[in-house]
Formats: structure tokens, C-alpha cells, sequence
């Protein structure tokens, strides 16, 4: 499993209508095991694990897979008899055809719909008044799940022309990308949707009812975590460094067992939007929060499991990353 990091961002946004729903939010983030104290911190991030998990527990505790963003409850099981719906579906595009029409039937506020015109074809949130006041990230959410989703069945990262989300970016602009897979992201606009080349729709499905059962067994962690990018420039070389986090090398090495030129190698990286350095602060960063959430490791061990020489080094890197301590972190888990 990739070890990956949200922005706190999205966990405050996961628990937003938990106090209308009679709920602690406090408790909620204590039963998995992140420290309410991280909620402060514009700057925090939590390990993907630790998010999927509040995502799930608040879910089951409000009996509603939209968290409350929608003006009407989507019960529990919704999602997972929607994939039982599609995954008979011979391509992409009925599928979503599907997809559409069983979410459709739940008349819930969140409905969504396939808008086919010539080369490209968009799914559009049709949200019904008074959705913008209850926030954005149901829309956000529901787009996530089905573009990951989507992604899933045919086995491959679908790239979107565009996505339009409603509101303003409530968190950096980079953490959508990041939600969104690089593909280009617009805020503020008048509804909420997902624009894809219509050629794509005919891809076959490359799912089935076997896969499927080892899908849901965690469907939230699963989208967050799956990759099928593994020919990107910035997977392999993610990939390298991972295989190293003992001794993280130079640019220079990694481009001489990539076997290009490093220049080539910075420009490629560049090309996709990423640099050496920023690859290896993620990834050094990422690696961290996930080993906090694992129990009998020393700050020692993992630090140098993270990539740092020295304890000292590796505490003042992750205050800047979270604003907090390894040490208290840790203690709020």
C-alpha cells in the first residue's frame, strides 16, 4: 500500500454536520485515532488510513453515506448495491448510465447525470436549492468517488478535460489536484461535474463480481490508495526512493537507474507537475504519518525509516509539515 497523506481539511469537512446529527466530533476523531489537536492546524495532514477510517465511523454513526450534505439521508449500503448495479455492465459508458440511474432514484439532492455532446461527455451534480449552504463537499465527494470508481473498472486512471466544483477552494488549490489526480480543477462555477472524452465511455470493463467482493471490503481506502499510473515519471521515481528510504539518493543517482539524463529527468518531472524535491518530502512526510499510526515503533526507528540521519532533523521537518511534534501527534492518536 502506498503510503499517502489528506489535508486535515477534508477531515474537518467530514465531520461538519456531525454536531447536528447529535454527534461528538471529538470522539469521533479520538475512536480513530487522530488527535482533535491536528484540527487546528491549517498546515496538517493525516495519514490516508487514519482519514478513510473517520470517514467510514462518522458515516455509519450519522446512518448516512452523504454526511449530511445532502438535504435528504442516503442510507447505509447505498454505494455497495450501486456497484452490485454496474459491475455487469459491458463498458464504461453503461456503467454510468448505471451509476446515474440508481443514484437518481434516491431523489436525495445529490443527482447525478450523463450529458453526452459530440467528443466529450460530461456527469453533472444536479443539487437541488439550498444545497450551496450545506457546503460543497458532498458535490466533492461524490464526484471523487465516481471518478476513482470509474477508474477502477477499467483499470486505469480516467484523464478528465476538466472538473468544475462549486464554491471557492476551501483548501490549497494543489490538495484538489492532488484529489483529482493532476486533472485541471475550476472553482467557483455553477454546478458541480466531471467532463471526459465520450471515446472513453467504450472501454470494457475490466471488473467482475470476484473483484468486486475485495473491493468493498474497504471501498473508501481502496480509491484513495489505488494506482494504475505506475509509467509516470513521478511513480518511478516515487517507486525508487521507496525501495531506498534508508539512504534517499541524489537526483543524480535516480536519473543514472532510470537511465536518462538528469536534466531529461527534471524536465519530464517538471512536465507532470512535480520536482525531485518535492517527490521526496511527500514521500518522506507520507511515510511518517503512517508509521506514527503503527504501535511499538520508536521516533528513532522512524525517522530512519522516513529517511533522516538524525532524530533531530526529522522533528523539526515534521513540525513543519503538521505544526505539531512527532511526540504529540503520536499522543493524540
Amino acid at each position: 500500500m502506498r503510503n499517502l497523506s489528506v489535508s486535515v481539511h477534508f477531515a474537518r469537512a467530514v465531520l461538519r454536520h456531525s454536531v447536528n446529527a447529535g454527534l461528538d466530533p471529538v470522539a469521533l476523531l479520538r475512536k480513530n485515532r487522530i488527535s482533535p489537536r491536528l484540527l487546528m492546524e491549517d498546515d496538517a495532514r493525516i495519514s490516508v488510513e487514519r482519514f478513510a477510517d473517520l470517514q467510514v465511523s462518522t458515516m455509519l454513526a450519522m446512518q448516512d453515506e452523504t454526511l449530511g450534505y445532502a438535504p435528504r439521508r442516503m442510507p447505509i449500503g447505498s454505494w455497495s448495491m450501486m456497484c452490485h448495479a454496474v459491475i455487469g455492465s459491458a463498458t464504461l459508458g453503461q456503467a454510468m448510465s448505471r451509476f446515474c440511474r440508481f443514484f437518481q432514484l434516491f431523489e436525495s439532492g445529490l443527482e447525478p447525470v450523463l450529458e453526452e455532446d459530440g467528443d466529450a461527455t460530461r456527469l453533472r451534480l444536479q443539487s437541488s436549492p439550498g444545497q450551496a449552504d450545506r457546503g460543497a463537499y458532498g458535490s466533492e465527494m461524490f464526484l471523487y468517488n465516481a471518478h476513482r470508481f470509474c477508474s477502477w473498472l477499467v483499470q486505469e486512471h480516467l484523464p478528465l478535460l476538466q472538473v468544475d466544483l462549486i464554491g471557492p477552494a476551501a483548501a490549497r488549490p494543489a490538495e484538489y489536484q492532488q484529489v483529482f489526480l493532476r486533472n485541471p480543477v475550476h472553482f467557483d462555477q455553477p454546478s458541480a461535474s466531471l467532463l471526459l472524452a465520450s471515446s472513453l465511455l467504450q472501454q470494457p470493463l475490466q471488473q467482475g463480481e470476484a473483484s468486486l467482493r475485495h473491493y468493498l471490503r474497504h471501498p473508501v481506502l481502496f480509491m484513495l490508495t489505488q494506482d494504475y499510473a505506475r509509467h509516470s515519471w513521478t511513480a518511478r521515481v516515487r517507486d525508487l526512493l521507496r525501495q531506498n528510504m534508508g539512504q534517499l539518493p541524489e537526483l543524480r543517482e535516480v536519473a543514472r537507474l532510470l537511465d536518462v539524463h538528469p536534466q531529461t529527468l527534471r524536465r519530464r518531472l517538471s512536465a507532470e507537475g512535480a520536482s525531485y524535491k518535492d517527490i521526496k518530502t511527500r514521500l518522506r512526510r507520507d511515510t511518517s504519518l503512517h508509521f506514527l499510526g503503527k504501535q511499538g515503533l520508536s521516533i528513532e526507528e522512524i525517522a530512519h525509516r522516513a529517511g533522516f540521519s538524525e532524530s533531530s532533523a526529522f522533528i523539526r521537518a515534521f513540525k513543519g509539515w503538521t505544526g505539531v511534534t512527532p511526540y504529540t501527534y503520536r499522543k493524540g492518536l
